[in-house]
């Protein structure tokens, strides 16, 4: 691949790190971006109650709207915002992110079909895409920790690197 690719990948990569990672800080904390401190959660707040009960709309809303504000599926969802975001920020684990993120993508995608301004795509897809070009093309190595990664876990946990 490309030098110039390679770098334009890796600035994608992190990007969607950072963007990951600043929604699991800003639902964790209520900083008041996209969250109200009162509603953070570690302040008792549910990071999905309000989208899934009040956004989620079209084919899939009746079960987006049944598990919404559950522990668990508040705590998956945290777990997934967080992790990705360090997997794409740090350029590790970039495997499993490759598979965890596209299908994170896919399930926010699916709380609204059809999506409001296009009748199949949304930003939702165009990030599980970008993820997966990412891992696909090895780009935690370029601006990242990918190396020191896998000279570390590969050998422990093969799937993680």
């Amino acid at each position: 691949m490309r030098q110039k690719a390679q770098y334009l990948l890796a600035a994608a990569r992190i990007g969607l790190g950072w963007t990951f990672l600043w929604a699991f800080v800003d639902k964790l904390l209520g900083l008041g971006f996209a969250t109200a401190p009162e509603e953070a959660w570690i302040r008792g707040g549910s990071p999905t109650f309000g989208f899934l009960s009040f956004g989620s709309s079209g084919l899939l809303a009746g079960l987006y709207q049944s598990i919404a504000g559950h522990p668990v599926v508040d705590a998956m969802f945290m777990f997934g915002l967080s992790g990705l975001g360090i997997a794409l920020l740090l350029g590790i684990g970039m495997r499993i992110a490759g598979i965890a993120g596209p299908l994170m993508m896919v399930l926010m995608w699916s709380a609204n079909l059809p999506p409001a301004n296009n009748p199949m795509i949304d930003q939702h897809i165009i990030y599980a895409l970008v993820i997966m070009a990412c891992a696909a093309a090895d780009i935690g190595k370029v601006w990242g920790l990918g190396t020191w990664w896998e000279a570390t876990v590969g050998d422990a946990a093969p799937f993680l690197v």
